[in-house]
């Protein structure tokens, strides 16, 4: 049986057996080598005679069939192609399956002639078409990335509406997020390479990358991620131990041979993202920049492409630790992009037809992109305080006065205080570099801010910010003496603070010490291999020294001394664990180029 069956494959590469025995009862040998009888077999076919239609089919899945085969029936099937309509719809989906792209050119050039005659012909298979080449775009040899693209880009050629059917096909074929690594990476990045050819759908591409990313992203929290890591090197040290590598007897030049740390995150969510968010970046830095050189008009379009997905997909979602650095890592790249950015964000938080939360969430992306971006430089930072505190005084203005009582209310201010919140996280973080250059001037704008009035005023916006940014932020300006908050976040403490009940049931409640819901989009990056490219335009949080350490606590003391109001005798600031504290966000149950015009300060 096994030699019948090996004489049948050959007989179906086009050789003939000496005994003449058929292969599995086939017709004669002359319907069998189908030279120039395809148009033949089809004509038989449709008056019902059907058996050298199914050999034909039968012969063309063999995973024997001869290069030579492949070409001369290619070679025929195009010859024929008007013939081939939807009634022969198996057939074409049947050599829409030969592996042809790991074959040689002559069989990839064929190959590539017949498919732009059927699409040109039988524009019905153009999905059939798409989706062979788009199958390509898994785990495979290098070569057959580059013909899937060809075949793209020969189908586009003949059929200039192909943009409308390849993007469902692309959103289609897209990989489960919990397939490999591996399978993730080469699908995104023949994604994003279809957009070089195909710019019309570059901003349908990158709505689909990101959507992904963002799954991944909000699917792991930032802490599973760290005691991942913490988990995977502490087994790395207790291996070292064990191996005797930190054998204090041993040799000193031993540490020269341990093994350096890997670059692969230990959580698989955090690598898989990983892996995807060092494509996006590659892809991101070879758009814009041509032999090292940046394209404005290139990065600019870009630039908007993204703007435009990072409003529709990344700003509506809450705690995301990554994707969002894609705006970062772009904006990098020139300075008028940052400030453009900045502008963006700043039009959302001052414009009260946007929903609440977004704007709250606009005022935390603009906090957080002022303190850690370390190429947007002092003068642009100014610009932007300038207008925040513009913006806060007017409303200050707008509430405070005095027919009726304000009242501390999120759902009614909710946007203010995230402003106020961006303002103290902001200067916490650039006070040093708005004073280094030149400390008198520096200390004079920080002081015509008029930040006392902002912590003053009746809607208290120290109550409402999350604790580690007004402790930081009272301590900074208690030592440039700009504002002394710590009478106020005394009193704050002494209030009755909102609670919310114990998720687990009970009686149990516990202080909700995030009331603005608030997080910090640019957090510290924990992605190791594209976090290389973040890490040099970031600005890591620097703890504050032991003098202004003890100038905290002794300020403190000496402000609650010296206040007029008549607090409880002997009782303990409560002071404890807030020093030292990065400012960060905490857990959430929520899952125009040029620098900002002056003019923006008349809108409220």
């Amino acid at each position: 049986m096994i030699a019948t069956l090996a004489r049948g494959n050959q007989r179906v590469a086009g050789t003939m057996d000496a005994d003449g025995r058929d292969f599995l009862n086939s017709p004669p040998a002359k319907t069998v080598r189908f030279g120039g009888c395809v148009a033949e077999t089809l004509e038989k076919a449709r008056h019902g005679d059907t058996n050298d239609y199914e050999l034909l089919k039968h012969q063309l899945v063999d995973p024997e069939i001869k290069d030579a085969q492949l070409i001369s029936w290619l070679q025929e099937f195009r010859s024929c192609v008007t013939q081939l309509t939807k009634d022969h719809e198996q057939l074409v989906y049947t050599i829409l399956r030969v592996p042809w792209a790991d074959r040689c050119q002559a069989v990839v050039d064929e190959y590539l002639a017949f498919l732009g005659n059927l699409v040109s012909a039988q524009t019905v298979f153009l999905c059939a078409c798409l989706k062979m080449a788009v199958s390509l775009f898994t785990p495979n040899l290098p070569r057959s990335f580059d013909r899937s693209h060809q075949a793209l880009q020969l189908i586009v050629r003949y059929v200039p509406s192909t943009s409308r059917f390849l993007v469902p096909i692309l959103q289609d074929n897209f990989p489960f997020v919990q397939k490999s690594s591996r399978t993730l990476e080469c699908y995104v990045h023949n994604l994003l390479r279809v957009t070089v050819y195909l710019p019309s759908i570059r901003r349908d591409v990158l709505e689909l990358v990101v959507g992904k990313l963002l799954k991944l992203d909000v699917s792991t929290s930032r802490a599973e991620m760290e005691d991942a890591e913490e988990h995977a090197q502490k087994e790395e040290v207790q291996e070292q131990l064990e191996e005797g590598l930190f054998d204090m007897v041993g040799d000193e030049d031993m540490s020269a041979d341990r093994p350096a740390r890997t670059s692969v995150m230990v959580h698989p969510v955090a690598e898989r993202l990983d892996v995807l968010m060092v494509v996006l970046m590659a892809y991101i830095k070879d758009v814009c920049h041509v032999d090292g050189t940046r394209i404005t008009t290139r990065t600019k379009e870009l630039f908007k492409d993204l703007l435009s997905v990072f409003e529709k997909l990344i700003l509506p979602t809450h705690a995301s630790s990554h994707v969002q650095y894609i705006l970062f890592y772009l904006c990098s790249f020139r300075l008028a992009l940052a400030e453009a950015f900045l502008d963006y964000l700043w039009k959302i938080l001052q414009n009260p037809s946007w929903p609440a939360v977004l704007r709250q969430t606009a005022a935390g992306y603009l906090g957080s992109f002022l303190a850690r971006a370390k190429f947007v430089p002092v003068l642009t930072l100014r610009a932007c305080l300038d207008l925040l505190l513009s913006w806060i005084h007017r409303y200050i203005d707008s509430q405070d006065n005095g027919s009726r009582q304000v009242c501390c209310d999120i759902s009614l201010h909710g946007p203010f205080y995230a402003a106020c919140q961006a303002v103290f996280y902001t200067l916490i973080f650039r006070h040093r570099a708005i004073l280094e250059a030149n400390m008198k001037k520096g200390l004079e704008y920080l002081q015509g801010l008029n930040l006392e009035r902002v912590v003053m005023c009746q809607l208290n916006p120290l109550k409402v910010c999350l604790p580690s940014v007004t402790t930081m932020f009272a301590a900074f300006t208690r030592k440039y003496q700009v504002v002394f908050c710590y009478t106020i976040i005394e009193r704050n403490n002494r209030q009755v603070l909102p609670v919310v009940r114990s998720s687990a049931g009970g009686d149990g409640v516990s202080t909700n010490i995030n009331p603005l819901d608030s997080f910090f989009p640019f957090d510290p990056y924990l992605l190791k291999r594209s976090g290389q490219l973040i890490e040099p335009l970031y600005q890591v949080w620097e703890e504050p020294s032991d003098t202004d350490v003890s100038l905290f606590s002794t300020s403190l003391k000496k402000e609650l001394w010296e206040d007029e109001d008549d607090f409880l005798g002997g009782e303990t600031p409560h002071t404890e664990g807030i020093l030292g504290v990065t400012p960060s966000s905490f857990g959430s149950n929520i899952c125009s180029v040029g620098s900002p015009p002056f003019s923006h300060q008349q809108q409220f």
